[in-house]
C-alpha cells in the first residue's frame, strides 16, 4: 500500500467510496474511532485508485461495485491519534447492485483481517461499524474530514459533473 512515515507526518494515497442510496449515505468507523469516515482504503503500489475502491469495497462489504465517476481530488491534512498524516484522496461516487442487501439495511459490523492502521503499524484485524446515514443529519455527526457533510448535504456529489480539488486542514 501507498503509506509511509517521514520527517514526522505519515502520508497516505487513499480511495474513497461516496455510496449513495436515495437521501442517504454510507458511512463507516472503526470499532474505537468516536468519528465516522467514508469506506475505502489505501491504494496499492501499481493499482489504480478506481481499481482500489472496487478491492476496498469487496474486502469491506463483499459486494462488487460501479464505480460511477471520480468526484473530488482532496488533499488532506489532520492528526491522528497524536501523528500528523498528509492523506492524497480519490472520492469516487459508487453504487452498489440493486438487488444489495445492504440498501437500506440496518447498522451492521464487519471484521476485516489484517491491514494497516492509519500509524503504519500492523493489525491482525479491524472491526468496523457501517451505517446509513440520512444526508440531512450528517451535519450533526462527526464525520471526517470535515468539509464531507456540507459536500455531501449540499447535493454536490450527487449533481456535480466536475471533479472537485478540496485542500483540507484538520489538524487537531
Amino acid at each position: 500500500m501507498i503509506s509511509f512515515s517521514t520527517g514526522g507526518w505519515r502520508f497516505h494515497l487513499r480511495a474513497a467510496a461516496i455510496v449513495l442510496h436515495g437521501d442517504a449515505v454510507l458511512l463507516h468507523r472503526l470499532a474505537d474511532d468516536p468519528f465516522w469516515a467514508l469506506p475505502g482504503g489505501r491504494v496499492e503500489i501499481g493499482e489504480t485508485a478506481e481499481a482500489a475502491v472496487k478491492r476496498e469495497m469487496q474486502e469491506e462489504l463483499g459486494v462488487d461495485v460501479q464505480v460511477q465517476r471520480l468526484l473530488a481530488v482532496v488533499e488532506n491534512l489532520f492528526s491522528y491519534r497524536g501523528q500528523p498524516q498528509h492523506g492524497l484522496e480519490m472520492h469516487f461516487l459508487v453504487a452498489l447492485p440493486p438487488d444489495s442487501p445492504l440498501l437500506n439495511c440496518a447498522p451492521f459490523e464487519r471484521v476485516e483481517e489484517g491491514g494497516v492502521g492509519l500509524d503504519g503499524h500492523a493489525t491482525s484485524h479491524a472491526r468496523l461499524h457501517f451505517r446509513w446515514f440520512p444526508l440531512g443529519e450528517i451535519g450533526s455527526i462527526d464525520l471526517r474530514p470535515a468539509f464531507l457533510s456540507d459536500f455531501l448535504a449540499s447535493g454536490i456529489a450527487a449533481g456535480t459533473t466536475h471533479i472537485a480539488h478540496i485542500v483540507h486542514d484538520d489538524r487537531r
